[in-house]
């Protein structure tokens, strides 16, 4: 009689790609531990084919533009709520090599899972680059045009040259096809891409910006006007990184 395998064995066997005839072997396995660990897998595997199947869908911009031999750059930007601190974008170029499954909006990430994809983007895109509107430029040119400058900016500073934009709800000042695409991070891999990457980009620029302005919690709020911001205005007053123009910053100017 073949001795039976050990639940501990079975476990390892199934984190290491099991075989089909495994899969069946073990179904007529009658122990209740052995059952567990097969529907535990069952559903690891349905929920990585859901995420697969999504991951494909937010791809369909790209696949039709690589089907033409174009090359697309997703665009994305962050920082138009804040009062204080610049409006960032980032450009993102990728190819059909590019498989991080967990990318999307930077909205719908915790921060642990942004920051851990931050580095493995950068190693799988083609190419990156940011644009970055400081908070003087913001008041002279409207939180908007501010936006489309540091987006054209990004797109200026690729590395690569591209046939095509795709970018979020927006157009930007440059002679190239263009697909405003409303949710666009949401819709596309590569301005989920450069979603991610700009909020990085941008939090790391507050964080610095905490250093040199204490009393306002910019490593923290971003610029957003938190009570405790608004506490720090009224303590300490506007500082050259605010907004001037926004309003909650107005009533604290001298």
């Amino acid at each position: 009689m073949t001795k039976a395998e050990t639940i501990s064995a079975i476990k390892l066997a199934l984190a290491a790609q099991p075989t089909v005839a495994d899969l069946v072997r073990w179904r007529q396995d009658d122990r209740i531990g052995v059952q567990k660990l097969l529907d535990r897998y069952e559903k690891q595997q349905q929920k990585q084919a859901e995420k697969l199947a999504a991951f494909q869908a937010r791809l369909s911009f790209e696949r039709d533009a690589w089907s033409e031999g174009l090359v697309l750059a997703g665009v994305d930007e962050v920082g138009r709520g804040p009062l204080a601190g610049p409006v960032v974008a980032a450009a993102v170029v990728i190819d059909e090599q590019f498989d991080l499954l967990a990318v999307h909006d930077s909205k719908q990430l915790s921060e642990k899972a942004r920051l851990a994809l931050d580095a493995a983007i950068k190693e799988e895109v083609v190419a990156f680059a940011f644009g970055v509107v400081d908070a003087a430029d913001i008041d002279t040119l409207n939180i908007y045009e501010a936006s489309r400058v540091a987006m054209k900016q990004a797109i200026e500073n690729l590395s690569v040259q591209v046939d095509g934009l795709l970018i979020d709800a927006m157009t930007v000042d440059l002679p190239l096809p263009q697909e405003k695409l409303i949710k666009g991070d949401d819709r596309s891999i590569s301005i989920g891409a450069a979603s991610i990457l700009a909020k990085n980009f941008r939090d790391d620029l507050m964080a610095a910006y905490a250093v040199d302005y204490p009393g306002y919690g910019f490593d923290h709020n971003a610029g957003y006007g938190t009570a405790e911001h608004l506490a720090g205005l009224a303590a300490h007053g506007v500082t050259p990184i605010h907004r001037r123009t926004f309003a909650p910053v107005k009533q604290y100017l001298s």
